[in-house]
């Protein structure tokens, strides 16, 4: 039985995980690793498996289970210690490439984005969701989705301009 459930289990996730990873990547930034995030999700999926009620739920089944590890996570850091996990990956992002810079920088904006902005980004832009299946995963309309979208990028331009004006010391126009 236990071989059986693992094979499912694995059958279901070989396919969805670039975009659990990815989901994962944007959306730890500052709080823990995404790989410690990514175990302790797929863990904690393993042993609810039973609970899953339809095989394409899956990845939302996933998803829905590392937000709420997040969430328990957060409330169990103090404040000092993610401004200091900040700082760390501010240092380390800045000795590397350009790319790994701006993508560093977009998570940083990413994180102060309220959280509902910030999953229907993920899971929209970076993630590949459609608005519908955005709806299904965050329990909301499609309407509501789209004007998250909408203030989430209107919020995260007006970040990263700030940011840019900050790095350059230009506006950029």
């Amino acid at each position: 039985m236990i071989q059986s459930k693992q094979d499912h289990f694995l059958a279901l996730y070989e396919p969805v995980h670039d975009r659990f990873e990815r989901f994962c990547r944007a959306r730890v930034y500052g709080e823990m690793e995404y790989t410690d995030l990514m175990n302790e999700t797929l863990l904690v999926a393993f042993e609810k498996f039973e609970s899953l009620k339809s095989d394409t739920s899956f990845l939302s089944f996933l998803f829905g289970t590392a937000v709420r590890i997040l969430a328990n996570n957060r409330r169990k850091m103090k404040p000092e210690r993610m401004i200091t996990i900040g700082k760390e990956c501010n240092a380390s992002s800045s000795e590397t490439t350009d790319r790994a810079t701006e993508v560093a920088l977009l998570h940083r904006a990413l994180s102060e984005l309220n959280e509902e902005q910030r999953e229907a980004l993920i899971l929209f832009e970076i993630s590949g969701f459609s608005i519908r299946e955005v709806a299904a995963i965050q329990a909301v309309s499609e309407g509501a989705v789209k004007q998250r979208l909408k203030r989430g990028r209107t919020r995260l331009t007006e970040i990263l301009s700030y940011e840019a004006v900050l790095k350059t010391g230009k506006e950029i126009i």
